[in-house]
């Protein structure tokens, strides 16, 4: 089955990206993954405060991830696979995409006035990737994205 994967975070990139994902799975009969990234802390002066901090980020990403997966599920009857880890964003976006050869397109939106750091590394990295990758104008509204997919 064809699966279309987003990153996932608070942003409205990310938003954008889910939108166009989720329609095209609709069109397609095809599946979304969604990936919550946790940046590493760099809090090292008391493990325990270390642990609580990372465990609460851990727990943001799994919470918005959720919410994200239930609106979609709301739409289109379908729940995407929720995957969440921890570590350097592009190194584990290459590393998913390594393990998971279903993903047929990666999708990432653009910021309305800059790429935004993702977009600008797999745009420049795109011979690399394991399969296509589709980016969302950041001047898009949903109607435009919503006709686009």
């Amino acid at each position: 089955m064809r699966v279309y994967m987003v990153i996932m975070d608070e942003t409205d990139e990310a938003r954008k990206a889910l939108r166009f994902a989720s329609r095209r799975a609709a069109a397609t009969g095809s599946a979304v993954h969604i990936l919550a990234l946790v940046q590493p802390q760099n809090f090292n002066a008391f493990g325990g405060v270390q642990a609580t901090i990372e465990q609460e980020a851990r727990d943001r990403a799994e919470a918005v991830a959720a919410s994200a997966a239930g609106n979609l599920f709301s739409e289109s009857g379908k729940m995407p696979t929720i995957s969440v880890r921890v570590g350097e964003g592009q190194a584990v976006i290459k590393e998913y995409l390594a393990d998971h050869p279903e993903v047929a397109a990666l999708v990432l939106a653009s910021g309305e006035n800059t790429p935004g750091p993702l977009v600008t590394h797999f745009s420049a990295a795109s011979c690399d990737l394991p399969c296509p990758l589709y980016i969302i104008p950041g001047i898009f509204g949903m109607d435009d994205i919503d006709r686009m997919a």
